[in-house]
């Protein structure tokens, strides 16, 4: 970031008075410009025994499956997030959702949030950013084709708990620490 968004000035990195980190301060206006973490928002759509996968025609990972998901909009709840993005990467909808798996990603910036839910009926087809979707049974999960280790996470949780027919919240932090960058 090198201009503010109120005024156009030039940006200084600083630590504003009150805080503790460093921020992008406004060098003529003085207002704080704070980035913080992106809310990823998904569903784990569930069909009697199976599950609802979408293979990606976006990169990162183009080709790889993945459950629907992504960026939380501004406006809207986390599980309207995840309802919308499941329309519009599978034209599927969903009802019934409930928080499953919650993922915090410092290294990126970024918290995943997974609802279980029932498909509402079998009307599903590719949104734009998939190439196909399908149902899958457990055992014909593409287990090495998963995009991400987050969707891994969280069919592996499901799959386990559909043992017992308990389905907690499960949270987990993945930190990944990054190689140092040489000046």
């Amino acid at each position: 970031m090198k201009f503010c968004s109120q005024c156009g000035a030039t940006l200084t990195i600083a630590i504003p008075q009150g805080d503790t980190r460093k921020r992008h301060v406004c060098n003529d206006c003085d207002t704080i410009h704070y980035v913080n973490p992106r809310v990823i928002t998904g569903c784990l759509p569930i069909w009697q025994d199976r599950v609802l996968l979408c293979s990606r025609a976006i990169e990162p990972r183009l080709g790889y499956w993945t459950l629907p998901a992504g960026f939380l909009e501004n406006g809207e709840t986390i599980a309207d997030g995840a309802s919308r993005e499941t329309a519009e990467e599978a034209n599927a909808r969903v009802e019934n959702l409930q928080l499953y798996t919650v993922f915090s990603l410092p290294h990126i910036s970024q918290v995943y949030m997974f609802y279980r839910a029932q498909l509402s009926d079998l009307n599903f087809s590719a949104g734009e950013e998939s190439l196909q979707v399908a149902l899958y049974e457990q055992q014909d999960i593409p287990w090495d084709e998963l995009a991400f280790p987050v969707i891994t996470q969280t069919l592996k949780h499901y799959f386990a708990d559909r043992e017992t027919d308990v389905y907690p919240v499960h949270y987990r932090d993945i930190n990944i620490k990054r190689p140092n960058k040489s000046s």
